[in-house]
C-alpha cells in the first residue's frame, strides 16, 4: 500500500495532506524519510510528524463467486452480463482480484481489503492460480515439458505453465503464477491446441469448493 494512502486510512488526514507531509520531510517508515513512492507493508513502523502511526484494524469483506461462462468481469458489461450483477447491490462495491475473461468459468473473489486486493493481484507475491482446462485435442508427447520451459505468447516474455494429466486425455490441471492477459488460452494456441473450456478453481489461499454457478459466499 502506497504511504499517503495508509496515512488517509489511519488517520485524519486526506491524501493531499499526506502527501504534502511526506514533501515536506515529516513522515518516516523504518526510520527513514518516506517519498510519493514509499510503500507500506504488515510490521512496518510509520512516523508521521513525529508521531507513530499504526493500522486501524477493519471489518473488510472478502466474497468468493462461481462465475458462468458468458459474464464479464467489469462493472459495465456494454451488454453483456457483469459478475456484479450476481452480488447483492450492498456488496457491488467491491473490486475484483484476478479477473475471468468471459469465455471463461470459476472463482472470483471480491474484496474491499487493499492489502488482500494486493496480496492476490500483484506478480512480487507470486499467488498461484489453477485452473482445469479442456483443450480440442489430446497433448503430443513432449508438450507438457515444453510448456514447463515456456512458450512464446507474442510479448516480451515466455509463458510457463505447469501442466498436470488428468484422467480425461483432454483436460488438465494448469498452475500458474502470473495473471498476464488470456496467457493459458494464448499458451496453448502457441502449440497449435484450441483451449474448449477454462475453468478456475484456486486463487492463492481460496478455493472454489462446492460453489455452484452464479452461487457467492463470504469467507
Amino acid at each position: 500500500m502506497r504511504i499517503n494512502r495508509f496515512i488517509a486510512q489511519n488517520t485524519n488526514l486526506s491524501r493531499r495532506k499526506a502527501d504534502e507531509l511526506i514533501e515536506s520531510g515529516k513522515v518516516v517508515v523504518n526510520r527513514v524519510r518516506a517519498n510519493l513512492g514509499t510503500l507500506v507493508s504488515d510490521g512496518d513502523i510509520v512516523v508521521v510528524d513525529g508521531k507513530r502511526v499504526n493500522a486501524v484494524k477493519r471489518d473488510f469483506v472478502t466474497v468468493i463467486l462461481h462465475k458462468p461462462v458468458g459474464y464479464v468481469c467489469s462493472k459495465d458489461g456494454q451488454g453483456s452480463p457483469t459478475v456484479y450483477d450476481l452480488l447483492p447491490k450492498a456488496m457491488r462495491s467491491l473490486n475484483i482480484a484476478g479477473r475471468l475473461d468471459k469465455d471463461s468459468s470459476g472463482l472470483v473473489v471480491f474484496t474491499d481489503d487493499g492489502l488482500l486486493l494486493q496480496e492476490l493481484t500483484h506478480p512480487s507475491h507470486d499467488k498461484e492460480k489453477v485452473y482445469i482446462v479442456s483443450i480440442s485435442k489430446t497433448l503430443a508427447d513432449g508438450d507438457i515439458a515444453k510448456f514447463a520451459q515456456g512458450v512464446n505468447i507474442g510479448d516480451s516474455r515466455v509463458s510457463k505453465l505447469e501442466v498436470l494429466p488428468t484422467k480425461d486425455s483432454k483436460s488438465f490441471e494448469v498452475r500458474i503464477h502470473e495473471g498476464r492477459n488470456r496467457q493459458i488460452r494464448r499458451s496453448f494456441e502457441a502449440l497449435g491446441y484450441q483451449v474448449v473450456s477454462l475453468h478456475r478453481i484456486q486463487l492463492g489461499h481460496f478455493s472454489i469448493d462446492n460453489l455452484s454457478p452464479k452461487q457467492y459466499k463470504i469467507v
